[in-house]
């Protein structure tokens, strides 16, 4: 006879819920550990304040250009500029967009919900007809396809989001890296307590994007659409860019016969938390660009113990995505701990049970992700 479990049964991941229920977090606490992990957060709050700066000047000043060559200039095209561009010697916004694409494509959220209301399109209608008013070929290619330039409005409002985004977050750990250069954040515990602080302290700001055509300000996200950082933008990116990605070409068969993908976009597992560092480096691997940032910004106490490991500096690109990924699961432990239906402290046995089932729910997903790895 087959043995019913009780119903009582802990949840397989039990352990991390309580962490998460003490204001404790997912990656075990260790001077190495924060050491890591700030330290990547130092050099990552630097590269996030050029993506935020390029992707809020994509969206303000490349409002539907087509074939916007300059983009990733923000506005000052030089030749030393042009050099180091053709030259690789730069920051690599194509991440930036990668992340944006990324959040367009698997949506969610009340932004999302926005966007296909008839208010937004209204507004994306104005805007669209002053912008290709002296165009005609542009004009034509509207009336033939209707919804093309639309889109195009789309994912210039995501441009904006993910930049106020970042905007926020590069402060935040630029901030949390003086703490720990202070000594006032010393561990793991303290580095997700400054991170949550940061994000609550966020949670409400207004997330608005408007462009000047003509002389005319139009308001594609307006107040009234009541869009803020948190629930808005923060949680649709932690779901998109930290569970869910997008696969890596060249890792697995974007064939439909081979059955690699699954059709459910809902159940994609290739977000920071589940990628497997090894392939960092490799060709086609988005996350490689954003290592290759990272490495010009790092610490002088984190090039140190990189070179102390193994290979040293050889396999950097590596080293900083493990580490990155201890500081995505801090990130995560932090949003987690933010979003709780009720006060973690909560004596009231209803509201524990409902913290208790919201935190079960996502530690089903991070079951198969890279959380077992982190623990050693």
């Amino acid at each position: 006879m087959t043995q019913t479990l009780p119903l009582t049964a802990p949840h397989p991941l039990e352990p991390f819920i309580q962490r998460l229920l003490r204001a404790d977090a997912l990656l075990p606490d260790s001077r190495t550990n924060v050491l890591e992990v700030v330290g990547i957060l130092k050099s990552y709050g630097v590269v996030l304040d050029a993506y935020s700066k390029n992707l809020i000047y994509i969206a303000d000043h490349q409002f539907l250009v087509l074939f916007p060559f300059f983009k990733y200039f923000n506005g000052k095209v030089t030749l030393p500029q042009l050099l180091r561009h053709w030259w690789h010697d730069r920051i690599n916004f194509e991440y930036a967009e990668y992340c944006m694409k990324t959040m367009l494509w698997h949506g969610g959220g009340k932004m999302d919900d926005y966007l296909d209301s008839d208010d937004f399109l209204q507004r994306c209608e104005a805007a669209v007809s002053a912008k290709i008013k002296p165009n005609l070929p542009i004009r034509g290619l509207h009336g033939l396809f209707p919804d093309f330039l639309p889109e195009q409005v789309r994912q210039l409002v995501y441009y904006s989001a993910l930049g106020q985004f970042w905007r926020v977050m590069s402060d935040l750990f630029i901030d949390l890296s003086g703490a720990y250069d202070a000594g006032t954040v010393t561990t793991i515990p303290q580095v997700v307590a400054f991170v949550k602080a940061g994000l609550v302290a966020a949670a409400a700001n207004p997330i608005t994007y408007a462009v000047e055509i003509g002389g005319v300000t139009h308001d594609l996200l307006p107040a009234s659409a009541e869009l803020t950082f948190l629930m808005d933008v923060a949680v649709p990116y932690v779901e998109a860019v930290f569970f869910r990605g997008t696969p890596f070409l060249g890792t697995v068969s974007y064939n439909a016969q081979a059955n690699q993908i699954s059709v459910d976009q809902g159940r994609f597992d290739y977000g920071a938390l589940y990628a497997d560092p090894l392939p960092i480096g490799g060709a086609g691997i988005p996350p490689t660009l954003l290592m290759q940032d990272m490495r010009h910004y790092l610490p002088d106490y984190l090039t140190a113990f990189y070179q102390a490991q193994g290979r040293g500096l050889d396999d950097v690109r590596v080293k900083i995505c493990q580490s990155f990924q201890k500081s995505m699961f801090c990130v995560t432990s932090a949003s987690l701990q933010g979003l709780l239906p009720h006060p973690a402290d909560t004596q009231n046995p209803a509201e524990q049970a409902t913290n208790h089932e919201f935190l079960a729910g996502w530690m089903d997903r991070l079951a198969t992700s890279r959380l077992d790895v982190v623990q050693l």
